[in-house]
């Protein structure tokens, strides 16, 4: 094989001497030369494109010099660029095999008991500190770094917690304090955590089933707080409702008394007003009395004075018939 190996590449080189030496054989090399490097070419894709939201990073092959690029069109020179994209969208790393207690990555809890935990950090690459990220290939960021990374914070947060902690009472704190420590873990390699999800919890059968018992029993502990603080704001409230019924009451009995005074106020300025008015009433029916009594009186003494004169001017006329008649005797 080597012998005709070598055979073939003599004639090869005999056939392209013969060649040159022709005008056709030149124009024909130059045609071949030509069309070998356009290959070369449209295989190796010399000019290629960055498209938006991703990062790029090429990669002297001959210095070791790295340049970052945004999107848009670079220049690759085969056998001496090496053009690596990373995605710049955020992205989620869930460890699958923590979800289950009886799970090959289950998590460790304070008491030793294994628990499987739905744990998804959403991440993204640092367009600033890109030339930290580029040490590594895109497809190793997450396998080399985000995930021993997530994992080890993991197991190390948990193993620090009980399990009724993790389950119920410190779910919240855990979580801002995974997100702390893998931010500061992270961020020196261009990595920026966005958010740790804790999620649904698995836990060994028998733990889970007194473990609801016993969340069950300070649930219900809880509600009788919360039943005897209403029954006793309720008792609070009928103590202020009652207190504010006697003011209301109180108040109401003051204004009542304030009016009866300001009416018996104005009743005796009013009998103030109304007692010279009745003693000049009296005093002018008396007046009237007299002058009705003067009257009667003056009434009375003209009767008198009337029948006086008529009995006198009968007595006269008496007298005069009497004279009369007496001297009509002594004439006859």
């Amino acid at each position: 094989m080597g012998t005709l190996a070598k055979a073939m590449a003599l004639g090869a080189t005999l056939g392209v001497i013969e060649m040159v030496q022709t005008s056709r054989g030149r124009r024909l090399l130059a045609l071949v030369s030509l069309a070998a490097i356009t290959v070369v070419i449209v295989l190796a894709r010399p000019v290629r494109s960055i498209p938006p939201g991703t990062a790029a990073v090429r990669v002297n092959r001959l210095t070791g010099g790295m340049a970052i690029l945004d999107e848009g069109w670079v220049v690759v020179l085969p056998g001496v660029h090496d053009l690596r994209t990373y995605p710049l969208h955020d992205q989620v790393y869930r460890p699958t095999d923590a979800t289950k207690a009886a799970g090959a990555g289950a998590f460790q809890s304070l008491e030793g008991l294994s628990i499987g935990i739905d744990v998804s950090v959403r991440w993204a690459l640092d367009p600033s500190k890109m030339s930290q990220a580029a040490r590594m290939r895109p497809d190793q960021l997450e396998h080399d770094l985000v995930r021993p990374t997530v994992d080890g914070a993991l197991h190390r947060a948990f193993a620090r917690h009980t399990v009724r902690e993790i389950f119920a009472t410190s779910r919240a704190p855990i979580q801002k304090g995974l997100e702390d420590e893998l931010r500061t873990s992270l961020v020196a390699e261009g990595i920026v955590i966005k958010a740790v999800a804790i999620g649904g919890i698995d836990l060994p059968p028998q733990y889970k089933a007194g473990l609801e018992a016993l969340l069950s029993e300070g649930l219900l502990t809880e509600k009788m707080r919360y039943t005897l603080e209403l029954k006793e704001k309720g008792i609070k409230q009928s103590e202020l409702e009652a207190e504010a019924d006697k003011v209301r009451r109180q108040k109401a009995a003051e204004a009542a008394g304030q009016e009866q005074i300001i009416a018996a106020k104005s009743q005796a300025e009013a009998m103030q007003h109304v007692l010279p008015l009745k003693e000049k009433e009296i005093q002018q029916k008396r007046l009237e009395a007299e002058a009705a009594k003067i009257v009667r009186i003056k009434l009375a003494e003209g009767e008198a004075d009337a029948r006086r004169i008529e009995a006198g001017g009968e007595a006269d006329s008496r007298r005069k018939l009497a004279d009369s008649d007496a001297y009509r005797l002594d004439v006859t």
